[in-house]
Order: structure tokens, then sequence, then C-alpha cells
């Protein structure tokens, strides 16, 4: 460089013209789309407010993609197949789900032992209730010490009063587990999707007849609406563990492989079929392995999750991963969002149902 270049105030040091060629204005991998700015007032409409996060990046982006996906996947031809894991029912996610399936936007759920045990307790007129992580002037641990002593189990910020567990378990004694085991005397064993239906049919005859407040739930729901419920571990809950000790001392019995063909039979007759997972663990992995013993695979599919991908777990792997297994179509529209399902489903679902409906 030149005396004179160096003290020249509109050189930057680099060739204008050689710049010009270095970048093809024929990008292959940019577009022209500017990132826009969200704009929110009031009176806006869940599907509005979608739109805005269209016009934003990072998660807002992910998340109105992933309304654009179950908006689609909520099409009538769709076969839907709704992964619930996670504390979803005691942390008010309930209804939600619930809702979705007295409204026919599924077909197949598949979730834990854990939210059904949950969601029965609402049915028959228990309630979680909103508590601390930390009492004032207590540790973390002294204050579940507390808790303990008092009767009560914490899920984060929820309570639960342990009462509520043998009132469940005298419902199940009663109302679910005697029916079964009769049919366990003809036929040797009932298939985990017949227990959680009869489950269904107990807690929507329990919650009419004692005139319970608060709605039915989700294996009412299932149950009215002829929709299977699959639940794979459903011996990692308070509901299997009550199973367990029913078939020591009856004929109660439950085949762990007795759902496999009904839910493989349901996933060969879908024309096209979607997946909503939330959460991950055993529901995420059970709805998704179904398409791997099919011709096909899934053609839309959506996941909320807090597990990230880089540890190698199948709770925050991609679904993009799934499609390397067969699990999803080349071309299947598909979209995973990293946040907390509490607050991301009820997005989701509300603005998907506001364009399909």
């Amino acid at each position: 460089m030149t005396g004179d270049e160096a003290h020249d105030p509109d050189h930057d040091g680099h060739d204008s013209e050689h710049e010009a060629d270095h970048h093809d204005p024929e990008r292959e991998t940019f577009a022209h789309d500017p990132v826009g700015h969200a704009e929110v007032r009031s009176g806006m409409s869940v599907d509005d407010l979608a739109s805005q996060y269209g016009r934003a990046g990072v998660g807002a982006a992910n998340l109105h993609e992933a309304i654009d996906v179950t908006s689609a996947m909520f099409d009538d031809d769709v076969t839907v197949f709704f992964g619930l894991a996670g504390a979803m029912v005691p942390t008010g996610m309930r209804k939600i789900v619930s809702d979705l399936v007295r409204d026919g936007y599924v077909d197949v759920l598949v979730t834990t032992g854990a939210n059904l045990t949950h969601d029965s307790i609402e049915a028959i007129g228990g309630k979680h209730h909103h508590g601390a992580v930390h009492a004032e002037g207590k540790t973390e641990r002294e204050h579940d010490e507390s808790l303990r002593e008092e009767g009560v189990d914490r899920i984060y910020n929820v309570y639960l009063p342990q009462e509520h567990f043998a009132e469940f378990e005298s419902h199940l004694r009663e109302e679910v587990f005697p029916v079964l085991e009769s049919e366990c005397e003809d036929e040797g064993s009932v298939s985990i999707e017949r227990l959680t239906r009869e489950l269904g049919r107990a807690n929507a005859d329990m919650n009419e007849r004692d005139d319970v407040e608060e709605d039915p739930g989700l294996a009412a729901a299932a149950y009215e609406n002829d929709v299977p419920i699959y639940c794979p571990a459903v011996q990692d809950s308070v509901l299997g563990l009550q199973a367990w000790m029913y078939s020591q001392t009856t004929a109660f019995s439950l085949d762990a492989l007795g759902d496999m063909t009904g839910l493989t039979d349901l996933a060969f007759e879908a024309d096209e079929a979607g997946a909503f997972v939330v959460g991950g663990g055993v529901p995420k992995n059970f709805t998704l392995q179904t398409m791997l013993v099919t011709p096909r695979a899934y053609d839309y599919a959506v996941q909320l999750t807090m597990d990230r991908p880089q540890t190698g777990g199948l709770s925050g792997a991609t679904l993009d991963e799934a499609r390397s297994w067969g699990k999803l179509e080349p071309e299947a529209q598909n979209v995973s969002v990293y946040a907390d399902a509490t607050i991301t489903l009820p997005l989701v679902v509300a603005a998907a149902r506001d364009r399909v409906e």
C-alpha cells in the first residue's frame, strides 16, 4: 500500500471490483427473506400472534413452522398419533389434549402411566395445587422434608396431597380391575390398551355419578370417542404398581405385547400419518417406531421438547434424525421446538385450531 492509499479515508484495503466478483448475486444457499419485527397489539387472535412469530427468527420461527405443520396434520385425511410424555396432566395441560381427542383431532394417544394416573385423580375429584419450589427460610431439601411430613408430593411447583393416590387406588380396585379380572379368567390376560379403555369408562362413570366439577379427562374422552390409548411403560407409574399388586392375588394379568397388532394396523391403514409428540422418552419412541413395520412413514411430525439433541438421547433427537431411521418420509414436513411444552403446546394447538376451524 502506498502512502497515499494509507491516508485515503475512502480506501478500506479491499478491491471493490474483486469484492463484486467474489459475491455471486445468484447465491444458492441464500434467498432474500428479511427478518421482520413482530407486532403485538390488543385484540389479536392466537393465529394473528402466530403470524407475527413467523416474522421473527430463532425459536419464534420454529414455533411458527410447528403451527404450519400442525395445521396441515389436523386435516381430516391425516391419521394423527399423539405422544404425551412428561408432567403434562398435573401441570394443567390436560384439557387441551382431551379437547383435541373429543373434537376429532387425535386418532391414537400414546402416553405414560403417570399422566393416566394424574388424569384419573382429577376425573374422580382430586386436584393438583400451585406450590413453591422453596419455602422461605428453608433449603430445597428442608422444604421437601417438610412436605413429606405433611403428606404432600411435589412436581416442581405443583403439589399433590397423597390422599388422592389412596382414592385412586380404591377406584382401580373397585371400578376397574374386577372387570378386567373376569376377562382374564377366560382369556388369560388383557392388553394394556384394554386396561386404559376400562380406566376411561370408569373415570367417565364416576365423574358423572359423583357430579365432579372437573372435566372427566383424557382417558374418558378417548373411551367415549373410540380413540385407543397405548401406554407401553405402564409399569413405571402408580397405575402400573397397583396393577402389579392386584395381579399377585387374582387372575388379572397384562399382556405387554398385546397392543402391537392394533397399533400397527392403524399405521398400515393410514392414507397419511402425522406424529405430534410432546416430550420424549418411551411415548416418543413408541409413536415414531410404529412406522418401522409398515411400507411407509410419517408425512408430518412436530415435537415439543426441552431435551437437546447433542446428548445423543432420543428425547432431544431431531425429527430429521428420525428420517434417517425411516420413521419419517423423505419429503415429510417436520419441525422440533425446544422450549417448555407448557408454554408451546397451548400456543401451537390454539393457533392451529384457529386456522383449521
